[in-house]
C-alpha cells in the first residue's frame, strides 16, 4: 500500500486477496483499530504481486519488509536475532532446544530467526506421535499441544523392543539435509495407526509446518527471484468507491 507520494506505506500477503481487500472496505471505527484507520486515510495506490506459493509469498514479503520498513508494519521490519535448532540423542531420548550459538554435545541446525520455534514445537509433536503411537496427544507433556516447550524438550521412547531413537534420528538428519519429502513418508508410515481426528490434525497441521518451513529455507539460500509466469502486477486507485477490481479491470 503506497500513499500519494509512491511512499511504501504498508506491505502485507494474503491468499485471498479479495476478501483480505474486503475487510479494508469500509472504514467502520467500531471494527477497525486507529492505527488502521489512519493507514486507510493515507493509502492512495495498491501494488498487487502474485507469486508462485505460499513460501514464495512469505519469502518476498520477508525481503521487502527488511528493505522498505514500511511505518505501518510492526513484524518483520528488523532481522531478529539469528537462533538455531540444537538437538541430541542419548540412549532413547532426543532433547530439542533453540539457542543463539552452537553448543557443545549438540548437532546444529540453523541459524534461522524467531519462526525456529514454531520448527520445534512440530517436530517434537510429530515424534512424539511417532514413538507413542497407542498414548497420542492425551498423554504428551503439559503445553506441548500448544507450543510450550520449556528450555529442553525431551521426546522419550519407552517402549519395549528394538529401540527406534537412531531411526528417529536417521530421519532427522535427512530432513536437515534437505529431504523433507522422505521425512513426510516416515511420519506417515510411523503414524498411520493414529485414530484419534484431533491427533491426524495435529499431525497434518504440523507436518505443514515442517514442510513450509523447509521449503522457505531453501529458498533463502538463494537470491529471491519469482519466475516470470507466476507474476502479475496490478495498480489500482483507491476512493471511497471501492478498493480492488477484478480480472477484467471492472468493479465487482
Amino acid at each position: 500500500m503506497q500513499d500519494a507520494a509512491g511512499l511504501v506505506l504498508y506491505v502485507g500477503k494474503a491468499k485471498n486477496l479479495r476478501k483480505r481487500l474486503g475487510s479494508y472496505r469500509v472504514a467502520n471505527p467500531d471494527r477497525l483499530g486507529r492505527r488502521h484507520l489512519r493507514l486507510l486515510g493515507q493509502v492512495a495506490r495498491i501494488e498487487l504481486q502474485e507469486c508462485a506459493d505460499e513460501s514464495a509469498a512469505l519469502a518476498k514479503e520477508s525481503e521487502l519488509l527488511l528493505a522498505l520498513k514500511p511505518k505501518f508494519n510492526r513484524a518483520g521490519v528488523w532481522p531478529a536475532t539469528p537462533r538455531v535448532l540444537l538437538w541430541r540423542r542419548t540412549g532413547q531420548t532426543l532433547d530439542f532446544a533453540t539457542a543463539e550459538t552452537a553448543t557443545t554435545g549438540w548437532q546444529v541446525f540453523g541459524p534461522f530467526g524467531s519462526g525456529i520455534i514454531y520448527l520445534r514445537a512440530a517436530l517434537v509433536r510429530l515424534l512424539w506421535f511417532a514413538v507413542n503411537l497407542a498414548s497420542g496427544s492425551t498423554a504428551m507433556p503439559a503445553g506441548w499441544v500448544h507450543g510450550r516447550l520449556g528450555e529442553i524438550a525431551t521426546v522419550m521412547d519407552a517402549r519395549d523392543g528394538e529401540p527406534s531413537c537412531p531411526i528417529v534420528e536417521l530421519a532427522l538428519t535427512e530432513l536437515f539435509a534437505g529431504d523433507h519429502d522422505g521425512f513426510v513418508v516416515w511420519v506417515g508410515e510411523q503414524t498411520k495407526a493414529l485414530a484419534r481426528a484431533h491427533d491426524l490434525a495435529m499431525r497434518d497441521a504440523d507436518l505443514e509446518t515442517v514442510i513450509q518451513f523447509m521449503q522457505a529455507k531453501a529458498r533463502r539460500t538463494r537470491p529471491f527471484a519469482t519466475p516470470k509466469q507466476s507474476v502479475t502486477g496490478k495498480r489500482t486507485k483507491l476512493d471511497s468507491t471501492f478498493l480492488f477490481i477484478d480480472e477484467n479491470g471492472t468493479q465487482p
